[in-house]
């Protein structure tokens, strides 16, 4: 990969620099990258992270691909609420990591569909069978899985068009001036906490529609559709107006101390998780091209934490 510096990263060091440059990867991945000698500068291997850098330089990266690792097959509870030879439908239970990563070996849903589904699309790699896309650990609600390589291929090239249309609810702190608007500010890693997202200016375009749908004690149900799919996006795009989700362990803080009730101080934090929940999906069946639909109701705990604060 190739990166060529502007006169923006004068003086940086170059795991800054590059970690500017590609958001996708923690500066501490890169500053490894650098000390295996993967990095370039003008045909030479960088010496060391801190190495100073020059609008105008050529810095190659070698990116290794991940370690061949494969999934294996677990029996676990699944609502599935559509399948077919092509596709499965799913209302994901908030808590349910997608596939296998640093942290979650096992137990994720690509471990559940292993098991539901005899051949899942490939193009994902061995583990991520068949995601298009993704849901937050904590959000729950409806995903759409490939069942085969065309299936997935259709469907990665719809996302991100006008053919898909994602809603979801959210509870947040708070209720907004205006009844409904749309957030269009660019997402990008956090400059100063790589583990965040954050608005920056030059970041990957971001847009979310929101309308309210119940002002409550405290707190509002919104309904979100979004145009595009960065991370965190909602999560963002919620707190940079002031209303971030109740219960978001990232973007949202203590705001539930001030709650002068009690009781619902404890509704809101027993709720546990980022309330937030994809509630509808509507997609391009990938062979037929006919327009499909799929809800997933509000899950109880959501349920009840909109009527405490009603």
């Amino acid at each position: 990969m190739k990166v060529k510096f502007t006169t923006e990263d004068d003086g940086a060091r170059l795991d800054r620099a590059l970690a500017a440059r590609m958001p996708e990867h923690s500066r501490s991945f890169i500053a490894k990258l650098i000390a295996e000698g993967r990095v370039t500068l003008a045909g030479k291997p960088a010496a060391r992270p801190s190495l100073r850098v020059a609008g105008g330089q050529l810095a190659e990266v070698d990116i290794p691909p991940p370690a061949a690792t494969t999934a294996a097959s677990q029996e676990m509870p699944l609502s599935i609420l559509y399948e077919d030879p092509d596709i499965i439908v799913i209302d994901k239970p908030a808590g349910l990591v997608v596939h296998p990563a640093a942290g979650h070996a096992d137990r994720t849903l690509v471990n559940a569909l292993l098991f539901h589904v005899q051949d899942l699309s490939g193009i994902g790699g061995e583990l991520r069978p068949g995601i298009v896309h993704r849901l937050d650990k904590d959000t729950s609600g409806v995903m759409v899985i490939a069942k085969n390589d065309e299936a997935h291929r259709k469907l990665s090239t719809a996302w991100g068009t006008d053919a898909v249309r994602k809603e979801y609810v959210a509870i947040v702190y708070g209720t907004p001036q205006k009844s409904r608007g749309t957030i269009d500010a660019p997402i990008a890693r956090d400059p100063r906490n790589r583990k965040r997202m954050a608005i920056v200016a030059g970041g990957r375009r971001a847009v979310t529609d929101y309308e309210l749908i119940e002002p409550l004690r405290h707190a509002s149900v919104l309904r979100c559709v979004l145009h595009t799919g960065r991370t965190h996006q909602i999560r963002v795009h919620l707190k940079s107006i002031g209303h971030p989700i109740i219960g978001d362990p990232v973007y949202s803080g203590p705001q539930w101390r001030g709650i002068p009730d009690k009781r619902l101080q404890k509704a809101v934090v027993s709720l546990g998780r980022q309330a937030l929940h994809a509630v509808s999906l509507q997609i391009p069946h990938p062979k037929t091209d006919r327009m499909m639909s799929f809800t997933a109701a509000i899950p109880e705990d959501m349920k009840m934490l909109i009527e405490t604060l009603r």
